[in-house]
């Protein structure tokens, strides 16, 4: 286990249906439920998702980006919301990743890397999805305010 190995982020609300969530190095990003004001926070579920996308992702470009700067880079994360008697959950989760690299010798570099890139992400590296698909208990505790 490394030195700094523990994460944490600290969840507030700030209002009916709306929270933020702020981590060790000050950073926060506000989030809520689908009804808000304006209908457009990121949900729980959403921020899931993009934690799975944003991890990858991060692998991906660390690996395709030495050889070619991408000329588009995106990943799209979709499941499906069930409710059944496991309770509330998400399934048939798949990431599908759009790259486009210009031409040139680094760029066919990276192109022929990127499958391999996305692989080792998915298999070892994304510590998001590796998380579940592994299954990690998650404990619950209720204190004092």
């Amino acid at each position: 286990m490394s030195e700094h190995s523990e994460r944490s982020v600290v969840v507030e609300r700030t209002g009916s249906g709306r929270f933020v969530a702020t981590n060790a190095r000050g950073g926060s990003i506000s989030f809520g439920t689908a009804s808000d004001d304006q209908g457009t926070a990121f949900t729980p579920v959403e921020l899931f998702l993009a934690a799975i996308g944003g991890c990858t992702a991060v692998d991906v470009d660390v690996a395709t980006g030495r050889h070619a700067e991408p000329t588009g880079f995106s990943v799209t994360v979709r499941g499906d919301k069930v409710s059944d008697d496991q309770g509330n959950r998400m399934t048939n989760l798949e990431v599908v990743f759009t790259v486009a690299f210009p031409e040139g010798e680094g760029a066919e570099r990276a192109r022929a890397i990127l499958p391999r890139a996305v692989k080792a992400s998915h298999d070892s590296l994304c510590t998001v999805s590796r998380t579940v698909e592994i299954g990690t208990p998650v404990t619950t505790t209720v204190t004092d305010a």
